[in-house]
């Protein structure tokens, strides 16, 4: 198995990086690091013998983690950032419509299910609005603060 990426690296994380119970002082499940963020290769080893892990320090955040390397693109290839992640509550910023027919009001609260990257250009989510889940432009949406 050769690395992808050498030590000094600036890569960035395209998943978010929760705490599988190896992280010390956090609950497992705990957010530590959000996709999008940026930080250098300190290290890297193998888990089980057949998975590269690198060991990142993203700087910003003061936290150092392990990532796999399906987990890492180069910091300076293309990236487009997202808004909302899974599972937050969001609210419609206009009504949407099916057909001409308003199936979401404004300001209708729903849930992020999915998020769906176009090209690197655009970024759309599905959202579950009452029951029922739609594909909504990012523009379409905004955070609900509880």
């Amino acid at each position: 198995m050769k690395p992808a990426f050498d030590y000094g690296s600036e890569v960035r994380l395209i998943r978010n990086v929760r705490n599988d119970g190896t992280y010390p002082g956090e609950d497992v499940g705990t957010l530590l690091i959000r996709r999008g963020e940026i930080g250098v290769v300190n290290d890297v080893g193998t888990y089980l013998q057949d998975q590269l892990i690198y060991r990142v320090n993203f700087l910003n955040i003061g936290r150092t983690v392990g990532c796999r390397e399906e987990e890492l693109i180069a910091a300076d290839a293309p990236w487009i950032p997202n808004k909302f992640e899974f599972r937050e509550k969001v609210r419609s910023t206009r009504a949407l419509a099916v057909n001409g027919e308003v199936i979401v009001d404004l300001s209708t609260e729903g849930e992020i299910e999915k998020i769906v990257k176009e090209d690197m250009e655009r970024v759309f989510y599905h959202v579950r609005f009452n029951g029922r889940t739609f594909q909504v432009p990012e523009s379409s949406l905004e955070k609900v603060d509880h």
